[in-house]
C-alpha cells in the first residue's frame, strides 16, 4: 500500500493522538478510521452511525476468520 504525506490541522492530530492512545491505535490509524467512517456515512446517508460501526466490526471479524454461520431456524 502506497503512503502519502499530507498536512493536517494540528488540533485534529492532537485529538487523534489522544483518542488513538485510548483505543490502542496509532494516530495515523485513528485518522484513517475516522476517514473510513466518514466515507461510509457520506456514501450511505440514511444509515445510522451504529449500523456503520457494527458493519466495520463485522468486516474485521470476517477478515480475522471469526464469523460463525447463522442458523435461521
Amino acid at each position: 500500500m502506497a503512503t502519502h504525506s499530507v498536512r493536517l490541522d494540528q488540533a485534529l492530530v492532537e485529538k487523534a493522538t489522544i483518542i488513538a492512545k485510548a483505543l490502542n491505535r496509532t494516530p495515523p490509524k485513528q485518522i484513517e478510521h475516522w476517514a473510513r467512517i466518514g466515507e461510509m456515512m457520506e456514501d450511505n446517508p440514511d444509515l445510522p452511525y451504529e449500523f456503520v460501526r457494527q458493519a466495520i466490526i463485522a468486516q474485521a471479524e470476517r477478515d480475522a476468520g471469526k464469523l460463525e454461520a447463522y442458523d435461521f431456524d
